[in-house]
């Protein structure tokens, strides 16, 4: 069977062992020759019963799997779930709950969520060059709405007027071209001018709306400002690739997930990106594929996902 371009092809492909082996092994080892993802040795032989390689260099733990040194590393789950898993989540407009993971793939709701934030780590962007040309920067606010909250729990999360408390996401984004989000903790002038030139070519058509904390740009960009009290848009001043953006990762946030932690949230914004940056060149396969160039040598433990790990810098060894 050819190798899958759609979701059902998908399921049916990786439903066997070998079609889950012979894309990983040349995802992994492009040239066929398995190595040792410890010390990289291709003295290594594979053992057929157990489905593992065993590597004869002297070394703590010298059988490895596929699995090894990626983001399914220690999962007791077979890639024949894993996989399809993978291509629903990168494809899926509007994502997919662990809800509906469970009910699919017959795990629990917390083994499936588990399996989506290990999965949105390989979503996560390797980072690029500076961005050029025309530039558009925004910010937004997430979290529920007062009115739909019950009494006691309006009473714990509202503590002040409009978008207090609630988590802020901010974004440049390149028209034509990509977009770079992430979660910070205000709306002040240093972090976000600080994301403007670690993200902008000086020199670049900076678009933004009239929050004070952007006066100051002008100094390294062509910084022009469209003040929504007066007008959405003039002619090419306008943020509208960026409201585009905020309105598909609400719609996964508000319908889709329900509930996301603000601990969490960078995950959710990172899934969302990727989507947005690959929804034009790319179909699901192209998508599936880039997301599989990105499990090796990423790694998420259930402990530093749930932050009950002392020292993060030790996740590996868990």
């Amino acid at each position: 069977m050819d190798a899958p371009r759609t979701l059902q092809e998908a399921i049916k492909y990786f439903s066997t062992y070998e079609n889950c082996k012979s894309y990983m092994v040349a995802l992994r080892w492009p040239d066929g020759k398995a190595k040792c993802p410890q010390c990289g040795s291709e003295h290594v032989t594979y053992l057929e019963k157990a489905r593992l390689w065993k590597c004869y260099s002297k070394h703590p733990r010298p059988k490895f799997s596929l699995k090894t040194g990626t983001i399914f590393e220690d999962s007791p789950l077979g890639l024949d779930k894993w996989l399809p898993v993978m291509w629903m989540l990168v494809n899926c407009k509007n994502g997919v709950s662990s809800w509906e993971i469970h009910r699919d793939m017959r795990v629990t709701q917390k083994t499936a969520w588990f399996m989506l934030q290990r999965a949105r780590l390989a979503m996560q962007g390797v980072g690029g060059g500076k961005m050029s040309g025309e530039i558009e920067v925004d910010e937004t606010f997430i979290g529920g709405k007062a009115r739909n909250m019950h009494k006691k729990k309006r009473a714990e999360k509202i503590t002040g007027r409009g978008p207090e408390g609630k988590a802020i996401v901010a974004a440049v984004l390149e028209r034509h071209g990509e977009i770079r989000a992430s979660v910070v903790e205000t709306r002040r002038k240093k972090p976000l001018q600080t994301m403007v030139r670690d993200h902008v070519e000086t020199g670049s058509n900076v678009y933004t709306d009239a929050l004070k904390s952007y006066d100051g740009l002008e100094g390294d960009f062509e910084h022009q400002v469209i003040d929504h009290a007066v007008a959405y848009v003039d002619g090419q001043i306008h943020t509208n690739g960026c409201e585009n953006f905020w309105s598909l990762l609400k719609r996964a946030l508000k319908g889709t997930y329900v509930s996301v932690e603000p601990f969490h949230l960078f995950r959710y914004v990172d899934e969302q990106a990727f989507r947005y940056n690959n929804r034009r060149e790319m179909d699901d396969a192209d998508r599936f594929n880039a997301v599989m160039s990105q499990i090796v040598g990423r790694r998420l433990t259930y402990k530093e996902l749930t932050g009950k790990l002392d020292d993060p810098t030790q996740a590996e060894a868990i």
